[in-house]
């Protein structure tokens, strides 16, 4: 189509490239608002649930853990459920990153967005 303008051609084929990037940036972002993951933590006891984003968006607690005298083990439970939750929504970005970096024929180890 453009093969004879040269660095031109070039320029538009890079600008097409940049235009479907950021469409398919988009549609990711608003996929990982969707995509769920579950941390835990105690055997299960605690588990957290966010979206790939981070967001948590859940917690179930075994009524088992509340014992008056044991609320810094729970307090501890809950937080290490919660931080799984987001470390899992962190990798689980990570790899749908690295599938569109894939897609577009861009290195694997490319941080986006930039």
């Amino acid at each position: 189509m453009l093969k004879g303008l040269g660095a031109l051609g070039d320029m538009a084929g890079m600008m097409k490239k940049a235009q479907e990037m950021q469409t398919k940036m988009v549609e990711l972002q608003e996929e990982l608002n969707t995509i769920t993951v579950t941390g835990e933590s105690g055997a299960g006891l605690v588990k957290a649930t966010a979206t790939a984003k981070g967001e948590l968006t859940g917690l179930e607690i075994d009524p088992s853990i509340f014992v008056p005298s044991e609320k810094e083990v729970a307090e501890d439970l809950i937080l290490a459920a919660i931080k799984d939750a987001q470390e899992r929504a962190k990798e689980r970005s990570a790899e749908e990153m690295q599938k569109l970096t894939g897609e577009m024929g861009l290195p694997a180890d490319m941080k986006l967005p930039f």
